[in-house]
């Protein structure tokens, strides 16, 4: 399967920017999609931003023309461009990768892999 693991969240005033990278391992020719969680105090996990399987990208509304989802393939690794942040925006963002791939018994091993999350805070 695949291993994620994010990096690049921190403390941030108002307006603000971050990235966040997510570096995947393991069988990451296997991956379909990617994209971008958080969950807020207090709220369920949320989608933020995603590579859709046709390669386009889609936002939620909440994020949409502040937050910019890109990909280095060489380096397997996704980021999260976090522009004009807001207190709101204040969340433990998580990576995820949709995929699957034939094991040696020649069945079909579909997975959901998440990364461990890194914590954004947002201050007034």
């Amino acid at each position: 399967q695949v291993q994620l693991v994010e990096s690049g969240g921190g403390l941030v005033q108002s307006g603000g920017s971050l990235r966040l990278s997510c570096l995947a391992s393991g069988r990451t020719d296997s991956i379909n999609t990617m994209g971008w969680y958080r969950q807020r105090p207090g709220l369920q996990r949320e989608e933020v931003a995603k590579f859709t399987s046709g390669g386009s990208t889609d936002y939620d509304n909440s994020v949409r023309g502040r937050f910019a989802i890109s990909r280095d393939t060489a380096k397997n690794t996704m980021y999260l461009h976090m522009n004009n942040l807001k207190p709101e925006d204040t969340a433990v963002y998580y990576c995820n990768a949709l995929g699957g791939y034939y094991n040696g018994q020649g069945e079909r091993v579909e997975y959901k892999s998440w990364g461990q999350g890194t914590q954004v805070t947002v201050s007034p």
